[in-house]
């Protein structure tokens, strides 16, 4: 053989061999492109999960963070100067007028029968006024904090009428006794219908602490602008009852 060269297989046995090389590293580099896709999406499948639960997770520290502050706020402000109010007129000092209506207990109550103890009354809105109907209860939860503030007894007024009046009480399990002063006769005497948000109509929120000897000893009219407050605790009535102060 010239040059020493070893002869060149023939083209027929050189091409079939040649094409399968090719085919099959055609199918071992789609093999690996579909491994690496494969791969990539369950890299981004974990971190979609990944995100998914960090954003979950900050939602629920979110929510936490809010109930957090929510009830902080909440027993924070039970102190003094925390529901606004206004002293209106006949205030502290100032004989209580006296009255006589019917009552939810049955009867008629007087003013006059409790001379000699003290007697908180609290004008409100009425059977239209949840939150003033919750107010008697939550008074009587505290019965035992009242009394020991020296309040004898709690009597409650509003301007509707005494049957529907004496309904919610029994609906609702109160044994406070809710005078009916449809009206508004002894309201107008107290002035506590000028503290609603129904307008002179109705009465707002107003408390006034009667003494042993028929005088006018603290007055709150919570229900005025710019609150228009038709609940409080009665832990801040009593705080604020303590402390004697007027805000306005």
């Amino acid at each position: 053989m010239p040059g020493g060269q070893p002869p060149a297989a023939p083209a027929g046995q050189r091409t079939p061999a040649t094409a399968a090389e090719r085919k099959a590293t055609l199918a071992a580099e789609r093999r690996a492109k579909a491994a690496a896709a494969r791969q990539a999406q369950r890299r981004a499948g974990r971190r979609r999960r990944i995100g998914v639960r960090a954003a979950i997770a900050a939602g629920v520290l979110g929510v936490v963070a809010g109930l957090f502050a929510l009830f902080h706020n909440a027993s924070s402000h039970q102190g003094v100067g925390a529901y606004p109010y206004q002293v209106g007129s006949p205030g502290p000092g100032h004989a209580a007028p006296g009255f006589t209506l019917a009552a939810s207990t049955g009867g008629q109550v007087s003013l006059s029968a409790y001379r000699g103890t003290s007697v908180l009354l609290f004008f409100q809105e009425g059977l239209t006024c949840q939150p003033c109907w919750n107010q008697i209860t939550d008074l009587q939860k505290h019965a035992a904090q009242l009394r020991a503030a020296g309040i004898s007894q709690i009597i409650s007024i509003t301007g509707d009428p005494i049957r529907p009046v004496a309904q919610k009480t029994r609906d609702m399990g109160l044994t406070t006794p809710v005078l009916s002063d449809p009206g508004l006769t002894v309201s107008r005497q107290y002035h506590a219908n000028s503290y609603g948000m129904m307008g002179a109509g109705r009465d707002g929120h107003s408390f006034i602490l009667v003494g042993p000897d028929g005088a006018i000893r603290w007055r709150a009219d919570y229900g005025g602008k710019p609150k228009y407050i038709m609940f409080l605790p009665t832990a801040s009535l009593l705080a604020d009852m303590k402390a004697g102060e007027h805000p306005s």
